[in-house]
């Protein structure tokens, strides 16, 4: 079972690399974007359009990341003072919804990006980006990492469900 936590999470742990990078490539894109508008007055919508693009893996590929690294929000006040078998049982339902919310909004989603990916999607506006459908594929994928992730958790979750105390041989009739 830690084989496929462990396999998993470096998959999670990865492509949150991958929105990482995209975070720093979108801070220098806005930045050369604002030096070129008001440096020389020009205004490229494509430059303007990749950084929406860029948007899609950091939100997508970082809901997982997040999760990974117990970033989220939790309300910890409440949880800290449950019994251990509370803490894994809330730990598993918790998994259990993300593994499934995650993985109905990936093939929810998946339909969306095909769709795009048919009419071959592009920008509405002139110089615009075309192949919107490869910002589109983040959904599912952002989606289906969230899920694998909530596996993850769910396998740590069952691991952690302490076994139930045998009753001691004073209480035995």
């Amino acid at each position: 079972m830690f084989a496929v936590i462990n396999r998993l999470e470096q998959l999670v742990e990865t492509l949150g690399g991958l929105a990482r990078g995209c975070v720093l490539v979108l801070v220098l894109l806005v930045s050369a974007n604002v030096l070129i508008r008001y440096g020389f007055s020009v205004s490229p919508v494509a430059l303007q359009e990749l950084e929406w693009f860029l948007i899609s893996p950091i939100a997508m590929l970082g809901i997982a990341y997040v999760l990974k690294h117990r970033a989220d929000v939790r309300v910890d006040f409440i949880y800290e003072k449950f019994q251990p078998r509370t803490r894994a049982a809330v730990d598993l339902f918790s998994a259990l919804a993300t593994c499934l919310i995650g993985l109905f909004l990936a093939w929810v989603c998946w339909r969306y990006m095909m769709q795009s990916y048919q009419i071959s999607e592009g920008s509405p506006d002139p110089g615009g980006l075309p192949h919107r459908y490869l910002v589109k594929a983040f959904l599912p994928l952002g989606f289906a990492l969230f899920g694998l992730q909530g596996i993850a958790d769910t396998l740590r979750a069952l691991r952690g469900l302490p076994a139930p105390q045998p009753m001691p041989e004073e209480a035995l009739p």
